[in-house]
């Protein structure tokens, strides 16, 4: 599973990707997370609004910091 966190890098993004890689492990997954942090790519990918969550190429949380549970709910 590939999963692409998109922000500046900034405390709100940081959260995101604890809680990304809190929810893959409570699941068991084997996954790939990238964290993107350049504007092109971020808005290359359709993002309006950071942080964002790709899976898998497909964004599926934007503009907010999921908590784990949501996430879990997505990933599994």
């Amino acid at each position: 599973m590939k999963l692409k966190i998109y922000g500046s890098g900034c405390a709100k993004c940081q959260q995101l990707a604890a809680n990304v890689e809190a929810a893959a492990t409570t699941l068991g997954l084997d996954y790939e997370l990238e964290k993107i942090t350049d504007v092109t790519r971020i808005i290359d990918a359709g993002v309006m609004r950071t942080p964002a969550l790709s899976i898998d190429d497909d964004v599926l949380v934007e503009g907010k910091v999921a908590d784990v549970d949501e996430l879990v709910a997505l990933l599994g």
